[in-house]
């Protein structure tokens, strides 16, 4: 009996042989060509849901302040038909005559705009001797209102750390007058008293640097009154903070307010306001 074989022929190897190698070729090479184009592939962004959404450009940042404003006092004042007389305080003179005071801002900001609002109230008395001898006693009482409101846009500097911006705003003032002259040489006193309100027109500028994440300076200029209300009227203000916390800051600085006002004539109750405030200032904050 004959055994014979299956063995495949050399035809089915030449013909299926080679489809086989050719297969696993393509099939080695789609593999690797899949890893190198996976490779080369960006990581998939993750989803905007695990984001943390990136603040908005129009997002307003607000901040409120009290502060004291120790200030130093020099100028004129006249009342009715009593000729000017001169206003000398020192800032101690002042802390010594102060009757009491409020004061306060706010400020509110995004990356184009920017609003502020400022008040100050304040009572002091004040008596001293004028006259080319020091002959005549003066007594005076001033009660002074004043509240400044400006909106500004901040100019594109490109820059990181410092932000300027242009302002346009009003400044109200309202300052009650009572004075006394006494002359040594008369028995009598000469008394006056009035009140007087306006509102200036104003111009300026507010800058702000940010030194690094915890200190930071701000300064604010303007000028106004062109004759609208006062003949002439200016502020300035620059000064040194501190963030305690993301909430809290205080600062340090200095603050001038320059006004020039007349009214009336002598005849009919004139009242003359020529006096600048100047003096340094603390500050506390809060942010939100």
């Amino acid at each position: 009996m004959r055994f014979t074989t299956h063995a495949p022929s050399g035809r089915f190897f030449r013909i299926y042989g080679r489809r086989s190698l050719l297969a696993a070729v393509l099939l080695a090479t789609s593999l690797a060509a899949g890893r190198v184009q996976a490779a080369d592939l960006p990581s998939a962004a993750p989803s905007p849901a695990a984001e943390a959404p990136a603040p908005s450009a129009s997002q307003w940042r607000y901040q409120a302040t009290l502060y004291g404003w120790a200030t130093a006092i020099n100028g004129d004042v006249g009342v009715g038909r009593l000729p000017s007389v001169p206003v000398n305080a020192t800032i101690p003179d002042v802390l010594e005559k102060l009757d009491g005071a409020v004061m306060g801002s706010f400020f509110a900001r995004n990356d184009q705009w920017m609003v502020l609002a400022d008040l100050v109230l304040a009572r002091l008395s004040h008596d001293s001797h004028v006259g080319t001898f020091g002959g005549t006693a003066l007594d005076a009482e001033l009660s002074q209102t004043v509240a400044t409101g400006a909106v500004g846009y901040w100019l594109p500097l490109g820059l990181s750390n410092i932000d300027i911006a242009v302002t346009g705003g009003l400044r109200y003032m309202r300052i009650s007058g009572d004075l006394s002259l006494t002359p040594d040489v008369m028995p009598l006193a000469l008394a006056a008293s009035q009140s007087k309100e306006w509102l200036d027109p104003t111009v300026g500028l507010t800058a702000q640097w940010k030194i690094d994440e915890r200190w930071f300076m701000n300064a604010i200029a303007d000028i106004g009154g062109f004759g609208v209300g006062s003949k002439l009227s200016s502020s300035g203000y620059v000064g040194l903070g501190y963030m305690w916390t993301p909430s809290i800051s205080s600062a340090v600085g200095y603050r001038y307010l320059y006004e020039d006002y007349e009214s009336g004539n002598a005849q009919g109750g004139a009242f003359r306001y020529n006096t600048t405030m100047h003096g340094p200032t603390l500050s506390v904050a809060w942010h939100f």
